[in-house]
């Protein structure tokens, strides 16, 4: 994959070649296996070229296609190559060097602005079309790889990061306080509900599932893709939609392995990553090549505080899946010189932006860093599989069931469940009303504590947040909607979801030369996924039925069967603090009297927090709010004093 870059003058007025510099300079800080420009008249194009594919080794991109007078640069793994070369009549002779970047300029002549529709993979690229006297681009349906661009009356430049466009001499930084209040207001993992945004004012980003034209210094941007309800495939018998899930997932993790260097995952003890690994294990047997896995545990000293239905260790299940699938190397790693607190700076400086997601933080970045130690370029991953591959809520499908009022298929599904998780019909049952319905649940039960609020209250009112949240359907109370389906359709239709994790894996990518695939991300999967009946996501009791059934020969089944015990990982975050506890504090109250960021932050819930947590570093409150409020708090104030504050 790439990081790539350009500029386009509106005007007749040509390019310095030192602002093309500029742009390719500051990518510099990336490993690359071949950097290479292209400009002609007034547009330039440049690619920090990293070789993930057997194709993309010594390609030339930027590329120029004198024949049909296109010029792309592009940042893409193409997924669906045999599909297209069929689509295209590419002659099979021609189809084992043609890269991705020139098959999407050949779909691109076939099909112009439609070309994204037919593209399945991780992308953002640019084309110039000389003829026509036109730019178009477009990043892929999910936002896997980041594309940033400035505008103003005379120009466009782009960039798969922002820190070469803040570079620029016409780039002004500044900080984009829309973005910010809500970044602060919304208690979820999400940044902005405004998906084209960044931290910012300068500088937006193409969001997923668009492409983006430019024609006669006209910018427009049009959404392409949708993740709709598909039409329910109907089979005869539960094993044909097991077999059929097989064919599927197997064509899609396959392909996410095409590459000369070696491939790892990431491997928890759960059904997702397990999955992704036991069909990528058995796929790399056929080509003589090993499974390199690496999995997070806590440190040594750790005492597990986590109730009976988590585990922080996740040992004992992934030994069992390493053992049960074969053709495995797997690795541990506790990495305990790292926490959530030491890898603050190194995050800021890779994301380019405030982040939420410290938790986690310290290992995922871990696990880059040992895989590429070992020449991986291909990082495999499940994170989407909640959603897709191990969909299955039996609470959620039972409440339907109550409310669709089949009593008879509800019994049977509630006895079996409540005997396969040893709790009581009656205890499910009310779990099951409530979910049915969640109103009278909360009349009867005591009121919930919201989240507290991080924003200052002032900023709030002048940036008008909470209203726009409002009209976004965001909570900022921090209640969870109960219903599945409908987090599931949210998930799927707001694209502000998409934004996080695409930025973690192009940046953390382009550090370490690695590509981040999730065969559970893949369209042809999602929509697989959605076009089979719940019924067989729920079923005899068993919730994720499907994947359960599906993976009998793949996964053992002290894996494929667990119903009772989830990995938590993270856990020991606090733990690990335990040394930096007091400049921990320190800082925090010194944040807590800061005046420049008192106008952003709610100073008052800081200094509660900072009360609730100073004294006693308890590993279990590793979750809790007071101990959320703190970090995003610093977090945030880091990023915005070191990139804003004057003086």
């Amino acid at each position: 994959m790439s990081a790539i870059a350009g500029i386009y003058h509106f005007n007749q007025e040509p390019i310095s070649p030192q602002n093309g510099d500029i742009l390719m300079k500051s990518l510099r800080k990336f490993p690359a296996d071949r950097i290479q420009v292209w400009n002609d008249e007034k547009i330039f194009l440049g690619c920090h070229n990293q070789w993930i594919t057997p194709e993309s080794e010594n390609e030339t991109l930027p590329f120029y296609d004198y024949a049909r007078q296109l010029a792309i640069t592009a940042d893409a793994i193409i997924d669906n190559r045999h599909e297209l070369f069929n689509q295209l009549q590419v002659e099979k002779s021609d189809r084992t060097y043609i890269t991705d970047s020139q098959l999407i300029l050949l779909a691109y002549h076939k099909w112009e602005e439609d070309t994204p529709k037919y593209l399945v993979g991780d992308f953002a690229f640019m084309i110039w079309d000389q003829k026509n006297r036109k730019i178009f681009g477009a990043r892929d349906f999910s936002g896997s790889r980041t594309l940033y661009y400035f505008k103003n009356q005379e120009k466009l430049a782009f960039c798969t990061t922002i820190e070469p466009l803040l570079a620029l001499p016409f780039v002004e930084k500044r900080l984009n306080e829309d973005w910010l209040s809500e970044f602060l207001a919304i208690p979820i993992n999400v940044e902005s509900v405004d998906s084209s945004s960044t931290v910012y004012k300068t500088i937006k980003q193409i969001p997923p599932s668009h492409s983006i034209k430019v024609i006669d210094g006209n910018v427009t941007f049009s959404r392409y893709s949708f993740i709709k309800k598909e039409e329910k495939l109907k089979f005869k018998t539960n094993e044909e939609y097991e077999e059929a899930f097989r064919e599927v997932f197997d064509q899609v993790v396959r392909s996410k392995l095409r590459t000369s260097y070696n491939i790892g995952s990431h491997l928890s003890g759960g059904l997702d990553s397990g999955s992704v690994v036991s069909f990528a294990a058995k796929a790399l047997k056929e080509q003589k090549k090993q499974l390199y896995t690496y999995s997070y545990i806590p440190v040594d000293d750790f005492v597990d505080w986590t109730p009976k239905s988590r585990v922080a260790d996740e040992r004992p299940f992934i030994s069992s899946t390493v053992e049960y699938v074969g053709n495995i190397k797997d690795q541990y790693f506790d990495f305990k010189e790292k926490s959530p607190l030491s890898e603050v700076d190194d995050w800021l400086d890779v994301l380019e932006m405030p982040y939420k997601y410290y938790e986690n933080s310290f290992w995922l970045k871990g696990i880059y860093e040992q895989a590429a130690q070992e020449n991986i370029r291909v990082l495999l991953n499940g994170q989407r599989g909640n959603w897709t591959i191990s969909w299955g809520h039996a609470l959620d499908y039972q409440a339907c069931l109550l409310k669709q009022l089949k009593l008879i298929h509800l019994y049977k599904e509630l006895h079996l469940f409540s005997e396969n998780i040893g709790v009581s019909k009656s205890r499910v049952m009310s779990a099951v009303r409530k979910k049915a319905f969640p109103f009278i649940g909360r009349m009867i039960t005591s009121a919930e504590e919201p989240y507290p609020m991080l924003i200052n209250p002032d900023f709030a009112n002048k940036m008008k947040v909470f209203t726009k949240l409002e009209d976004h359907k965001i909570d900022v109370k921090g209640f969870i909607n109960t219903n599945a389906y409908t987090m599931k359709k949210t998930q799927f239709e707001q694209l502000y979801y998409w934004n996080i994790n695409g930025n973690i894996s192009t940046k953390l990518s382009l550090r370490h030369s690695i590509a981040e695939r999730d065969p559970t991300n893949d369209l042809r999967i999602i929509q697989f996924c959605n076009s089979i009946p719940e019924s067989q996501y729920v079923l005899n009791g068993q919730d994720r039925s499907l994947i359960r059934r599906a993976t009998k020969g793949y996964l053992p089944d002290n894996v494929r069967l667990n119903n009772k015990t989830r990995g938590i990982q993270g856990s020991d975050g606090i733990h690990r603090m335990a040394s930096s506890w007091s400049s921990f504090i320190e800082e925090m109250q010194m944040l807590s009297k800061d005046e420049f960021m008192a106008e952003f932050l709610n100073m008052e819930e800081v200094r509660k927090s900072l009360i609730s947590v100073e004294q006693n570093p308890l590993p279990e409150k590793v979750f809790d709010d007071d101990f959320r409020i703190l970090m995003r708090t610093l977090i945030v104030s880091r990023f915005v004093k070191k990139q804003f504050e004057r003086g």
